[in-house]
């Protein structure tokens, strides 16, 4: 059975699409820490990271690279910060979150709620400063 995100590349699961290459794949956390918080996955289904290729592991790291300027620019910040835990879906994924202050990665943090419009402005954004 795919996982969620294997659905959400396949278009059966909407989601807030940032940007997409030949073999990866960025959109929004549905459940952010802050806003601009993105998602950059693999498009192959691998549930652990290290189990890319080496050219996989490079290539997704170039690609949230180039998304995480984009969520700089469209989210001032003093850096975006990377995270690769990778337990709660068995599908490997690099969270990009905009960081005031290193406590914006605490994961035991609340959640935003942001609406439908929100989520829409925050990715066109984003999407925009690419």
């Amino acid at each position: 059975m795919a996982t969620i995100f294997s659905r959400i590349i396949a278009g059966e699961i909407p989601c807030y699409k940032i940007a997409e290459d030949e073999h990866n794949f960025a959109f929004l956390d549905i459940n952010p820490l802050v806003k601009g918080h993105t998602l950059v996955i693999p498009k192959r289904e691998v549930d652990y990271i290290f189990d890319l290729s080496d050219d996989e592991l490079a290539g997704i790291h170039l690609f949230a690279k180039k998304i995480a300027a984009g969520i700089a620019k469209a989210f001032p910040c003093k850096k975006v910060g990377e995270a690769v835990i990778g337990l709660e879906v068995p599908h490997a994924h690099i969270h990009l979150i905009p960081l005031q202050k290193e406590s914006d990665m605490l994961f035991s943090n609340p959640k935003l709620t942001l609406t439908e419009e929100e989520f829409r402005a925050v990715a066109d954004a984003i999407r925009s400063a690419l």
